[in-house]
């Protein structure tokens, strides 16, 4: 990491995370990388080959023998099975259930930060999730944690079509053994319930310039 520049964007579930980390990435000319993306991928996995997702030790065998390579194009970082890239496969509200029971499991979340920390090979980061700032790049200086009400936050989920009850995952996501969702330690707090993701990407670069102007 020392020639590499990596912003974190950590944030519960429907904080803008997502659309604000790829225009960020976009304009900076960083990788995106959605981590969450990541975990979705390995919860369709275990949905295709039939895994019990709730049985911890079975998740992380499918997790430690499944085929996959992780890939990086058009500046975006992600993870294949077998040479196949799932993406609306992922968004279904099947992988959505299933990957908090995936994502909780400490073998899996072992895997992912190798692969995640190994993003670096394609260059500078935009990295989004529930765990960057605190688990996966806690050396970073540039560390932000978005949120919002969870009435903006479930309003969100419902325009975007999918099904997800927000308070519960972000119970699951909070009380995790591994590497539960918290803001991390040093990090810059955006509240972007009123603010237009064009907003909180300002808001970003302009942090991100004053971080950079305190550096040695």
């Amino acid at each position: 990491m020392k020639d590499k520049i990596v912003i974190t964007i950590d944030g519960p579930s429907a904080s803008g995370k997502g659309t604000v980390s790829r225009v960020l990435a976009k304009t900076l000319h960083f990788i995106y990388v959605d981590t969450g993306a990541m975990y979705r991928t390995l919860a369709w996995h275990c949905l295709n080959k039939g895994v019990d997702v709730s049985d911890p030790k079975k998740v992380a065998s499918a997790c430690r023998y499944w085929k996959s390579k992780l890939e990086c194009e058009d500046e975006q970082a992600f993870v294949t099975v077998d040479g196949y890239r799932p993406v609306e496969e992922i968004r279904s509200s099947e992988a959505s259930g299933v990957v908090p029971f995936v994502a909780r499991v400490p073998a899996v979340r072992k895997w992912m930060k190798k692969a995640q920390r190994d993003c670096l090979q394609f260059g500078n980061l935009v990295m989004e999730g529930r765990d960057i700032g605190t688990n996966i790049f806690p050396e970073t200086n540039f560390k932000f944690f978005l949120d919002a009400s969870p009435e903006v936050r479930a309003k969100r989920r419902k325009d975007q079509g999918v099904d997800e009850d927000v308070a519960k995952r972000d119970k699951i996501d909070s009380q995790r053994a591994a590497a539960p969702l918290m803001r991390p330690l040093g990090s810059i707090v955006i509240d972007n319930s009123h603010q237009t993701p064009e907003e909180t990407v300002a808001e970003l670069l302009q942090q991100i310039e004053t971080i950079k102007a305190g550096l040695p």
